[in-house]
């Protein structure tokens, strides 16, 4: 009989996460099923519920549920602990077990794929949500020299960075403000602007020096606009969110079912079709 894994979040119907899983159970001989389940904070503990008692046991985490479902979970993994947010979930005996593969994913897909080292870099994360939660200690650990994380909200800034328990290292600024920061070697945008009404204030040209590199968490049409902006600016590479998916999504395959898959393949797939 197949597994059950589904992925949970809102708006869901973009995911490519199904497709990802069903690609990575053929490669490795494994029979799954991988579903999407619309759900927003409120509704997601009694979703979740309704999915265990059909038998799942294992899933991932999306937007905007990453940090209800830390809340969720009976025990947590390093990172999720870390980042006080949950991108997947693995049954344990009586409870749900939370991990975050988000950071990991992201800092692989970054130096393996795209051969960026981390090392000595000043980096800029905008946003301070669950996204940016998972990443920001993979990104400290990864031998970055300085996180500055701003957020329109600036509390949900300081939040996470005193969460993160790098003082120096780990500073907030004020979004309106950036251009008193000097530049970067890296930029992520973790925030989920392009997906809502309500775009982010500008960013200044002067965040840009001849090294950086622009990375979008999002992938797709979500990725267009911080892009568009970083191409126009002269950074000298735009990355986007495309191949962390990848590699959290092979994480979590590993977490449920022991084994790492080979994710160039599906990378290269997934590339030809999103463009």
């Amino acid at each position: 009989m197949s597994a059950l894994h589904a992925v949970f979040g809102q708006p869901i119907s973009h995911s490519r996460s199904p497709a990802i899983h069903a690609a990575f159970g053929q490669a490795e001989g494994i029979a799954l099923q991988y579903r999407t389940i619309e759900t927003g904070v409120d509704s997601f503990p009694a979703a979740l519920q309704a999915f265990f008692e059909e038998g799942g046991r294992g899933a991932n985490v999306t937007l905007p549920l990453k940090e209800a479902a830390f809340a969720l979970c009976g025990s947590h993994g390093t990172a999720a602990r870390r980042a006080g947010a949950v991108n997947t979930l693995v049954w344990q005996q009586d409870h749900w077990h939370g991990e975050n593969t988000d950071g990991s994913g992201l800092v692989r897909d970054l130096t393996s794929r795209h051969g960026l080292d981390l090392r000595g870099c000043r980096v800029l994360l905008l946003g301070a949500g669950g996204a940016a939660r998972g990443v920001a200690p993979a990104l400290l650990d990864a031998g970055i020299t300085e996180l500055v994380v701003a957020n329109r909200t600036p509390a949900r800034a300081d939040t996470l960075v005193d969460a993160l328990g790098e003082p120096g290292r780990a500073v907030s600024a004020y979004w309106e403000a950036l251009n008193e920061q000097g530049d970067f070697e890296i930029i992520i945008n973790a925030t989920s602007a392009a997906r809502s009404d309500t775009p982010p204030p500008k960013l200044s040209l002067g965040l840009v020096n001849s090294r950086t590199s622009a990375v979008d968490l999002n992938y797709g049409a979500a990725a267009v606009p911080f892009l568009s902006w970083a191409r126009a600016a002269g950074c000298r590479k735009q990355i986007d969110g495309l191949g962390m998916l990848v590699e959290q999504a092979a994480a979590a395959f590993h977490l449920w079912h022991g084994r790492h898959p080979d994710t160039d393949p599906v990378y290269a797939q997934l590339r030809t079709q999103t463009g």
